[in-house]
């Protein structure tokens, strides 16, 4: 899938700092610009650098950015792939160096944790219990719990996450707004490889027949995305013509117009009653991974949930607004997550479905210019959930 690639960030003034403990970190000095930080578990890639660019434009020429690099224990369950788990700092810091950012904060688990894994820790809520939290329980909790942790290291005023972990970015931000955190949280569209597959760090254990198989993923979103667009121009050309009648299809088949009695048809059907959209994209969307669960080797399928941004419930059929397409599923060995967000009926403000693709495009990385720096923000906000 074409995608537009970001300008070339403004580069610091000076090498990228390795720093491993907060003491070091509180003594940098900050600047005169805003600070933002962008948390990663490293295993550094395009969309992370993506991330680092978006920060760097924001905070412009008088920022600083930073970048964590943490393997966060809590947020591995039993049986997940902590050990496995890639460590490459000396990459990790070349790449967040070449993306514009001032530091990389790698700590180790002791500076995180000091005296081992913390008895004290920040609860998810009902919404960390849902989708990922149901698949891997207590996940979100750990996430929480060390993106408190860090945000209170790193004292930043604006936090970059991707929207690829659309779950991780809403709690995010719920937590962000109900504790009363002083940062602004921003999402970063998803970063796509040309094929449609999403960046991810795990994408590297995938075997090349496995990768085919794992292309169901953004092809059932995006079927959705389609299905969607196609029911909103039926749904639009009705409103334009009046409503053709039924016995016009039927006057057009008898004559042997089939395919213009079929298209009748259709626009007659989607001007009858209220819009069908949720229940087309989730149809569009499981049709795609039912044929992928048929493959050698198979797609097994963890879940498909069309839900509410504002806490991640299941959104019924006359649902008008945006919401989010999700899917999880295990190829081989390895579990990837993806999203799509759609916007239904009349809710829709701004593109129509058929224009709402996740791909990044400049526009994803609106903010201040590059060289005018960031102000503190007064409240969380974001664009996902809660008042962020």
């Amino acid at each position: 899938m074409d995608e537009s690639r970001p300008t070339q960030p403004v580069r610091p003034s000076h090498p990228v700092r390795l720093l491993h403990t907060a003491a070091a970190l509180r003594d940098l000095p900050r600047g005169t610009g805003a600070r933002a930080v962008v948390m990663t578990m490293g295993a550094l890639h395009e969309g992370h650098a993506t991330l680092i660019r978006a920060a760097r434009r924001r905070v412009g020429r008088q920022g600083q950015v930073v970048v964590t690099v943490f393997v966060n224990p809590l947020q591995f369950g039993a049986g997940e792939d902590l050990d496995r788990y890639p460590r490459t700092l000396d990459a990790d810091t070349e790449l967040a160096a070449a993306a514009g950012a001032d530091v990389v904060f790698a700590p180790s688990a002791d500076e995180v944790y000091p005296g081992g894994e913390p008895q004290i820790r920040i609860t998810a809520g009902p919404m960390g219990t849902l989708l990922e939290g149901a698949s891997r329980p207590g996940h979100f909790d750990g996430v929480l719990t060390v993106v408190a942790k860090l945000l209170h290291l790193t004292a930043p005023d604006i936090a970059f996450y991707g929207q690829k972990d659309a779950q991780q970015l809403a709690v995010i931000t719920r937590m962000a707004a109900d504790l009363n955190f002083p940062v602004e949280i921003v999402g970063v569209p998803t970063v796509r490889e040309d094929d449609g597959l999403a960046l991810s760090s795990r994408n590297r254990y995938l075997s090349a027949p496995e990768r085919r198989t794992a292309l169901a993923l953004s092809a059932a979103l995006f079927a959705a995305r389609d299905r969607l667009a196609a029911e909103e121009a039926l749904r639009a050309r009705a409103a334009s013509t009046g409503h053709p009648a039924q016995d016009r299809a039927a006057a057009l088949a008898a004559l042997g117009e089939d395919r213009a009695a079929a298209d009748a048809h259709a626009v007659a059907y989607a001007a009858a009653g209220p819009p069908h959209g949720p229940s087309v994209a989730r149809a569009a969307a499981r049709a795609v991974l039912d044929d992928a669960a048929r493959l050698d080797p198979p797609l097994t399928l963890d879940y498909l949930a069309l839900v509410d941004p504002s806490d991640f419930t299941e959104i019924p059929d006359a649902y008008e607004g945006e919401a989010i397409l999700a899917v999880a599923a295990k190829v081989g060995t390895t579990r990837l997550i993806d999203n799509i967000r759609l916007v239904f009926g009349a809710g829709r403000t701004g593109p129509t479905a058929a224009q709402q693709g996740d791909t990044l495009t400049d526009a994803a990385t609106d903010g201040p210019a590059a060289d005018a720096p960031a102000t503190p923000p007064t409240t969380p906000q974001g664009p996902l959930g809660a008042t962020r």
